[in-house]
């Protein structure tokens, strides 16, 4: 039952009135670059209402600032306004609004939500001609009194979460680079530095909890607002399939305004990054197998193993981070990485603010990624570098074209722990084994270079996924953050998570506002 009945009388009447009355903007008033009639015919009445209502915190840009998105693609979308809630009332004034809009007049009020905007494809957080949402006020970072939970606002970057924790001597499992936004990585899934930790001491409650695994799998509680605008909880106790569908399941299902996370004492730690020639590619290989696949896995250990061509000289560098989540340089489990020689070495003791900060992906130019997931082999890993070698000759002529493979472990403790933690809608379980992940990162400056880093990039893609079913160490997994815009994420959860969430989206979304009028994102039903 839908529980805001004043807020939708008087809804109801600002959009009668709002029939009537023209788009409120036709130019931004700093260059007065002119939005398209296009636009303001579509959804020039939605962004009227949105104003009457949350006034100051709609605002009615020709283009958004460059800083706003990532990609230069997301940045190239001209949005008819953007809103910027300050709470969560205000969030659920707005969906209200935008739902009405929605449901009344559907090809006026398509909206897009924006925490950090760190996903490249164009619309995965930015709408043409539509209402963008964004959460950059939503930016709490709110210790519990006895700290064992962080209450933290989805418009925060992690770098400004690292900066209230690390001085406190805390930690949460979140996010590695210090630009990204809370709420697209946690919804997610959430890689960290902490991913493989479990079983840390409380030294406050002097007992035994779980803290790493993926970032979704720390959340104690989300707070939604739903499309009906209602705002609710979901945990273990209260809506608890929400919960576990917002442990994967990204924005299909309402806005999430704060995440209750769990934390955990965290002096500095050991990390930094190391990099070196190719000649000693196949050492590091062996080395990232074995440490993947270890049986006696050491969970403060993580390290990404990135392949990066350099085109000025056509040759190849290895860039390894590696970090040890204690204050001890160089840990046994790390040795035959750290141990090849290098001409870049800046590991050290410090802490995530810090660490985050180095793993640093410059905004502003036009940006791919592309993921993959498989078992650890090392034939596996020969094949995709010596696939990627014969791809990356036709893309020599693409202007300003930057290129890096990163390799990730994923070992079957990650997918362990978040079962003992309540589950969450990715499809890994323990049957898995130890997998490592694949993520293209590419970036370019023209658009008209466009079709072909994109079409070679997808094809290496298809020629791993070939290689790897040669060789059969395939696995359906596709890392939802890292995807590019036609990969299926939500397919490869399996079939029965993907029909667990749309039986969520369907209970709590009833007509399918996150569906229909939110087309950014992976949605449930394509």
């Amino acid at each position: 039952m839908f529980k805001h009945w004043p807020s939708a009388i008087l809804l109801g009447g600002l959009w009668l009135l709002c029939l009537t009355v023209p788009g409120t903007a036709s130019f931004n008033e700093d260059t007065q670059a002119p939005i398209s009639e296009s636009a303001v015919a579509k959804v020039g009445n939605c962004c009227t209402a949105l104003s009457l209502v949350l006034q100051n915190s709609v605002q009615y840009p020709g283009i958004l600032p460059d800083d706003m998105y990532w990609s230069l693609q997301e940045a190239e979308l001209h949005p008819s306004c953007v809103v910027t809630p300050s709470n969560r009332d205000e969030v659920s004034l707005a969906i209200q609004i935008l739902h009405l809009g929605s449901k009344y007049f559907p090809d006026r009020c398509e909206f897009a939500v924006r925490s950090g905007g760190h996903t490249p494809w164009a619309g995965a957080a930015n709408v043409e001609a539509g209402v963008v949402v964004d959460l950059q006020r939503l930016n709490q970072v709110i210790i519990s009194a006895v700290k064992t939970t962080v209450n933290v606002g989805p418009g925060n970057r992690w770098g400004d979460v690292y900066n209230v924790l690390d001085p406190q001597g805390l930690a949460v499992t979140g996010g590695r680079l210090a630009t990204v936004g809370v709420g697209g990585l946690v919804t997610g899934g959430g890689f960290s530095h902490f991913s493989p930790r479990y079983g840390l001491v409380n030294t406050t409650q002097h007992r035994i909890i779980e803290c790493g695994k993926f970032a979704c799998d720390t959340v104690d509680n989300f707070e939604v607002v739903l499309a009906s605008g209602q705002i609710v909880n979901a945990n273990a106790r209260s809506n608890s399939d929400l919960w576990r569908a917002l442990r994967g399941g990204s924005n299909n299902f309402g806005i999430v305004t704060a995440f209750t996370m769990r934390s955990f004492s965290q002096s500095d730690y050991w990390g930094g990054s190391i990099i070196s020639d190719s000649t000693h590619m196949d050492k590091l290989f062996r080395a990232f197998e074995s440490f993947t696949s270890s049986p006696t896995y050491d969970p403060y250990a993580t390290n990404i193993l990135n392949l990066i061509w350099q085109p000025a000289t056509d040759s190849w560098i290895t860039l390894q981070s590696p970090s040890y989540t204690k204050k001890q340089v160089g840990p046994p489990a790390l040795e035959k990485f750290t141990s090849v020689p290098s001409f870049v070495n800046t590991m050290r003791i410090s802490n995530s603010s810090d660490f985050s900060k180095e793993l640093y992906s410059a905004p502003g130019q036009r940006q791919l990624m592309i993921t993959a997931t498989f078992q650890i082999s090392m034939a596996m890993l020969r094949a995709i570098h010596t696939i990627e070698l014969q791809t990356v000759p036709a893309l020599r002529n693409a202007s300003g074209l930057q290129w890096s493979l990163a390799l990730q472990p994923q070992p079957a403790i990650i997918s362990q722990a978040s079962a003992r933690a309540g589950g969450n809608s990715l499809g890994l379980d323990d049957s898995d084994g130890d997998l490592f992940n694949v993520l293209l990162t590419t970036t370019w400056v023209d658009k008209k270079d466009d079709p072909l880093v994109e079409s070679q990039s997808r094809r290496m893609f298809e020629q791993f996924q070939a290689e790897a079913e040669r060789l059969g160490v395939t696995n359906p997994y596709v890392y939802l953050n890292y995807a590019a815009s036609w990969q299926d994420p939500i397919r490869g959860y399996g079939d029965v998570n993907k029909a667990f969430l749309q039986d969520v989206s369907r209970k709590y979304d009833p007509y399918g506002l996150f569906q229909k009028a939110a087309p950014g994102g992976f949605k449930l039903f394509n």
